[in-house]
This record gives C-alpha cells, structure tokens and sequence, in this order.
C-alpha cells in the first residue's frame, strides 16, 4: 500500500472541502425578475364560491393585485370570500366541526417583501382567522397563537366572536356522522378513531361530504408585477377531528411557506403527511436551486409516498391512500399545481380564472 504525504492529503482534504462547500453550501439563489403580470394560484374552491358576489376568491385576489393592492391584503380578501361562504364546509363559517360538533380554525400568512409571518390554530367563534392570522403578523412579535389564546387576541382586536359557527348544513352532516358513529359505546380510543374515519369516508362514498372537504383547506398565493410575493392558508381542518387537533395549515414550511425571493407553496389535503415533510419548505427550497414550481412539487410528493410506510395509511397497491395537492409559484411568475392523486387547482391571471387539472404522482383516487 503506498503511502500518502502530508502535504498531499492536506492538499486533496483542501480541493474536497472546496468542492463540498461549492455544493452543498451554496448563497441562496435568487430568481431574478423582469415587469410580470400578476398571477394567482389556489385550491380549487377558489375558483368555485362566491358568498352572493361577482367574484370568485382568485379573481378578486387578482383584481386587487392588479389595481395596486398589497400582495397579502388581497389574497386574504379571496380566501374570506371562501370563508364566509356557507356553501363551502371546508374553511371558515359553516366549515366541518370537529368530534365534539364545534368549528375550529386555523390558518397562516406569509409577507415576502416583509418577511413576516402569522398564524393562529385551534381558534373558535371568528370567521374570517385568516385575518386574526394577519393581525398576529402585524401587531405581535409573534409567529402563532392558538386556542383560547387566539380567541382572546381577536377580541381585543375587535373581530366578532360568535358562539357557534355552524351552519344547518355543517351541523346536519356532523349530526350524521355521530348518528353512525355513536361514542357513547364503550369502544377503546383506536377502534372508535377507526370507527370514526370509516364513516367519514363512508359519507364521502354517498356524496353527503366532497372527498376534498374531509381535508377542507384553501391556499391562496400571488405574485404582482413588481415580482412581490404573498400567500395565505386557512381551514376547519380535518372533518371529525379530535379536539384541539392541529394540522399543517397554520405551520409555516408545512400549510404555507412564501421566500419572497423565491416563490410560494401551500398545501391542501391530508396535514399529518405534510406536517411530516414540511413539503412547502422543501418545495420553495428546490425553486431556490432551480427547479420549476411542477418539478419541485412532483419531488416534494415523491418524498410523501416514500416516508408513508404504516399499512392504515396505503391502499392495496401499497401506495398512500389519501389526497395531497400543492399550488406553486415563483418570482417569474411560473405556476403549477400537483397532487398524489388526479385533483384540481385553479388560477387566475390577464385572461381570467380557470379551473385547471394537477399534475398527479399517482393514478386512480384514494379508495374508501
């Protein structure tokens, strides 16, 4: 075996430190920006209610954006159009209540010029907590209140607490579901859980619940022409779910993360996979190094079906057996939305809202 010198091991160490560092420790990227045309990117549903206006919640995202408007302010102004929607029972009034018949609400907001960020989780009795989201980014230094704390906070803020939002539909179908359920059994906490989703996918089956609104969120993102970018999410969280469960929606990297050098990405779908991966950090992290909003998404939900491992979680194929949709854009003003399974998403720029098909990891749809 010869032997290496010093000199020539430090100088090798020296050249593979160089070359790691090139690699693996590289300046963030910036995407460099030209005058654009705005663009909004959401969920499906923000191209679907309109609460009785003109408007769905991405053409007056984009109207705002377009007329001047702050980024934020009018992302917010789109999804609590959704919110305040009663036909909608996937966010904000009339959204899906949890185990115990009550809504809660969680949602974040990202600021990319500002870098600033709110959020609130597990909020009751507000409609819009898009905009206590907001409120905690503008008047605190903090990045998520939660609970009877955020309600608290939105009451000296002055929004309006109400007791109960439910709406005849949200509380009909909850009534339902614990007709079929019925925990007053005495059944162990895992066979009631199982009994619980069961039904729930049950009711999916008959159409009494839209298979998108088990997860129900929406995700707003927009880019102005001045390359300024800003997002927003905000849910009612999974249908049924055991109080005080909080999802991804309001955990910055998880439901919602905007680099206002980079782009946006947010999530719908089932939270516990994204929380995991924090697929919206990793998805802004693969457009810093390059990659376009549809292949960094494509990537995000390939590392979601390799880390979905417990057989409760796949379907007979061995593939994870729910839904998971990401909206995606950049600083240039690129878009894309994809998903685990065939979904939709929508869009809204000069040429007005469409309602556009993702690009899916998998084919079929999660069985019941």
């Amino acid at each position: 075996m010869s032997q290496v010198s010093r000199r020539t091991f430090v100088a090798t160490g020296t050249a593979a430190v160089a070359v790691a560092t090139k690699v693996f420790a590289q300046g963030p990227t910036v995407i460099r920006r030209s005058p654009a045309k705005p663009v909004v990117v959401s969920s499906a549903n923000g191209n679907r209610y309109k609460n009785g206006g003109d408007m769905t919640g991405v053409e007056k995202a984009w109207s705002m954006i377009a007329q001047g408007s702050d980024v934020l302010d009018a992302v917010i102004a789109g999804v609590n159009i959704v919110e305040l929607d009663p036909l909608d029972d996937s966010v904000g009034y009339g959204g899906l209540p949890n185990a115990e018949g009550v809504v809660q609400l969680d949602s974040s907001c990202m600021h990319g010029p500002r870098k600033r960020a709110g959020a609130v989780a597990s909020i009751e009795g507000v409609r819009t907590p898009s905009l206590v989201a907001k409120a905690v980014m503008d008047y605190t230094d903090h990045h998520l209140v939660v609970g009877k704390g955020a309600q608290e906070f939105a009451r000296n803020m002055g929004f309006t607490i109400e007791s109960d939002l439910n709406t005849p539909n949200s509380r009909q179908k909850w009534l339902e579901w614990k007709r079929r359920t019925d925990p007053s059994h005495y059944l162990d906490p895992k066979t009631r859980a199982e009994a619980g989703y069961r039904v729930a996918l049950q009711m999916v089956a008959e159409g009494k619940i839209d298979r998108e609104h088990l997860y129900g969120t929406i995700n707003c993102d927009g880019v102005s022409p001045k390359g300024e970018i800003c997002g927003v999410t905000t849910t009612s969280g999974l249908a049924w779910k055991i109080p005080g469960r909080v999802g991804d929606s309001p955990i910055l990297g998880a439901g919602l993360y905007v680099d206002g050098d980079v782009g946006a990405a947010g999530s719908t779908g089932r939270g516990e996979a994204n929380l995991y991966n924090l697929c919206s950090f990793l998805i802004v992290e693969n457009m810093r190094r390059g990659m376009h909003p549809k292949d960094a998404a494509m990537d995000a939900l390939r590392r979601v079906k390799a880390n979905t491992i417990e057989k409760r979680l796949l379907n007979a194929g061995g593939n994870p057996n729910f839904g998971l949709n990401f909206y995606v854009v950049n600083a240039a003003g690129e878009y894309a939305g994809a998903s685990m399974y065939p979904s939709k998403y929508a869009v809204c720029t000069e040429n007005g809202a469409q309602t556009l098909e993702t690009e899916p990891l998998l084919q079929g749809k999660p069985e019941p």
